[in-house]
């Protein structure tokens, strides 16, 4: 590993005894970003470890991202049950269209990951699906900026709402799973 601040490497020396300890680390960034981080790379592979990049509060900070998108489905089911008293419900799944078929396509593979990474030893695995299944969570979410008809909670639509919450509940229930394997904390608020 090699430990960066802002793209600069931490100048480290054994003789002058000028170094940085994983506890030192774990203190500055805490210790869910430091285990997601580390579980990102194969065990064999060099790291670059950006003390700014893991903190960034963006998309390319999978960290964020995996942990955004679970506390943004939590909001959504607080948002669902008491602004609108909808509940998830998969009574009306039939009413899901291909694009949330496709975003739970992609969360029923969890199971599959889980597996073959433990086969193959290879934790980094669970990471990249987390962080894949988080941006495919996104991107659908963005759709409703666009498209009104896409948001999860329509106050008209009891039945599509109901069926998109239980949808999302679900993914958050994935997102939670694969986190607990990594012994990440799933954000409920950010």
């Amino acid at each position: 590993v090699r430990l960066l601040r802002g793209g600069e490497p931490i100048k480290m020396s054994k003789r002058a005894g000028n170094f940085v300890t994983l506890a030192d680390v774990v203190k500055e960034v805490g210790k869910d970003v430091v285990r997601f981080t580390m579980l990102t790379r194969k065990s064999d592979a060099q790291m670059d470890f950006d003390f700014a990049k893991v903190v960034e509060a963006s998309k390319d900070n999978p960290v964020f991202y995996v942990q955004y998108a679970h506390a943004r489905i939590c909001s959504t089911l607080r948002k669902g049950k008491d602004e609108e008293g909808y509940m998830p419900s998969a009574d009306h799944i039939a009413l899901l269209g291909a694009d949330e078929i496709g975003l739970i396509r992609e969360a029923a593979n969890f199971p599959r990951i889980v597996s073959a990474a433990a086969k193959a030893g290879e934790p980094h695995r669970i990471a990249f699906f987390l962080a894949d299944l988080a941006a495919a969570f996104h991107a659908y979410w963005n759709l409703g900026n666009e498209q009104t008809d896409k948001r999860f909670i329509l106050a008209q639509q009891p039945e599509l709402s109901s069926a998109r919450l239980f949808m999302a509940a679900n993914i958050g229930q994935v997102i939670r799973n694969g986190l607990r394997v990594m012994g990440v904390e799933a954000a409920t608020q950010m």
